[in-house]
């Protein structure tokens, strides 16, 4: 494939802009606002083990989660930037109990949902982690936003996508026309197209999912695992498995490379039976990426994630997502057709 070469991520957003007449600006005013949080945020993750801010800080979250030094970095930096950006009417954080809001006379037409730093616990260990971020248009009139203007379906998404802190550090992002990636050129700092119109394999041979909780999985979910690990030639098995236990590590190695990741309920923590995945946070907007790439994500008994109608701002939800068809064959197994 042929890269375009010195794309930068505001001359994209802007030509995208410049296909709607009638657009205002605001949303790719947002886009770049939330680009300057990223890039400050990439520069605290590379420098962390020299600014002694690995470890935990001592907090538990919302999720009863110890909270790391770099989450609440990330979490503040995205509150001070975005507080006063004037495109917003409310925010909400996968760290925070409550809504977030804006700064009196700041408020605007958009709300923003955050994931400040998906995979935290690896960060110790020097695992690629993200920040995962979620914009709806706001229901109520004018103000201070509330709730009910952050608990929309996914389908109502105006964009969505992730900044991955790696050995690169990358931004993906969809506005519901196609998927693309730019990575950050440190020394520059500017991100540059590198991934236009990101689509997914409709069928691989990668599948990713934490086995060793498969003693609390459902029947259907258990034999779906074993089938990818039988060998049938005729339809590519067995799977290889990657597992990193970064949602946002393992997600953009599908998207890029193919491949099935899953996040099923179990019966494991009587406390969370609807699974462990924040829908806001992660589900949906890895959903709305991962359609727009051509795949598609529903839950272990079938649901498409982006209809599911939130009614808790830190809702769970069990969750498998890839490329169509893989999930496909593992929603016949889920309903016991296979």
């Amino acid at each position: 494939m042929n890269k375009p070469l010195g794309i930068t991520v505001s001359r994209h957003i802007l030509d995208s802009q410049r296909l709607h007449p009638q657009a205002t600006g605001e949303l790719s005013g947002l886009l770049g606002e939330l680009i300057v949080a990223a890039k400050t945020i990439s520069a605290e993750v590379n420098m962390a083990g020299l600014a002694d801010i690995l470890g935990q800080s001592g907090r538990v979250n919302v999720q009863g989660e110890k909270v790391q030094k770099l989450d609440e970095l990330a979490n503040s930096t995205f509150k001070r930037r975005m507080a006063r950006c004037g495109y917003l009417c409310v925010m909400a954080s996968e760290e925070e109990d409550e809504i977030i809001p804006v700064a009196e006379g700041y408020e605007g037409k958009y709300t923003l949902a955050f994931d400040p730093l998906d995979g935290s616990s690896n960060i110790d260990v020097n695992v690629s982690i993200g920040t995962i971020f979620s914009i709806h248009r706001r229901r109520s009139g004018s103000g201070q936003g509330n709730v009910a203007d952050l608990l929309q379906k996914g389908r109502n998404q105006v964009a969505a996508g992730y900044i991955i802190y790696g050995s690169s550090t990358m931004l993906v992002y969809t506005t519901g026309e196609g998927v693309h990636g730019f990575t950050l050129d440190p020394s520059v700092g500017e991100f540059y197209l590198s991934h236009p119109d990101i689509m997914m394999p409709t069928k691989s041979k990668y599948y990713s999912v934490n086995e060793g909780n498969h003693r609390y999985w459902s029947e259907g979910m258990r034999r779906y695992i074993e089938y990818v690990k039988e060998e049938d030639k005729a339809t590519h098995r067995p799977y290889s498995a990657r597992y990193i236990g970064s949602m946002v590590a393992d997600l953009h190695r599908n998207l890029i490379s193919g491949g099935i990741f899953l996040y099923p309920r179990d019966s494991k923590d009587p406390a969370k039976p609807a699974g462990k995945l924040r829908l806001l946070y992660e589900a949906a907007p890895f959903a709305f990426i991962v359609e727009q790439a051509g795949g598609r994500a529903i839950t272990d008994d079938g649901h498409e994630i982006l209809d599911i109608e939130p009614s808790d701002l830190h809702q769970r939800v069990p969750l498998v997502i890839g490329g169509r068809k893989d999930v496909e064959v593992a929603e016949a197994f889920l309903a016991g057709k296979r």
